[in-house]
């Protein structure tokens, strides 16, 4: 065999080897995508069985909090439609009537959303409170 021959032979193996590696990554990488979703778009896309979770974005309906053993419950709109969300665990401190909220969980038997994280949106002009220390 000629060495021109024997190159050739060793750059196809690694490209297949590339190859695979690369579809086997695809595969193994998306079972961890969380997909994001409107109100809206996970009410129409909702269906009976699917218990996949997915990131759902809107805002917190002013009134709709009420706290529960084990977390709170709530609603959440686009504007459009709102769904209502059954958080597990504490929100965030930002979180209030009104706050721009992503609730990541999946659909519940009870046509609730079941949250285990509430991250708040908030946008670049975001400044936390000033805390001055107080004079003695």
């Amino acid at each position: 065999m000629t060495s021109k021959r024997r190159r050739a032979i060793v750059a196809l193996s690694l490209c297949g080897v590339a190859v695979v590696a690369i579809i086997g990554l695809t595969i193994v990488l998306s079972d961890n995508v969380v997909y994001f979703r409107t109100v809206s778009e996970a009410v129409a896309e909702r269906r009976a069985g699917d218990d996949s979770r997915f990131r759902m974005a809107g805002e917190v309906v002013p009134g709709s909090v009420h706290e529960t053993r084990t977390g709170v419950r709530f609603e959440i709109t686009d504007g459009k439609k709102t769904a209502t969300v059954v958080h597990r665990g504490d929100p965030p401190s930002l979180f209030e009537d009104g706050a721009p909220v992503v609730c990541e969980g999946r659909w519940s038997a009870d046509a609730a959303f079941a949250s285990d994280r509430i991250m708040i949106r908030h946008g670049n002009e975001y400044r936390p409170p000033d805390v001055r220390p107080e004079s003695t």
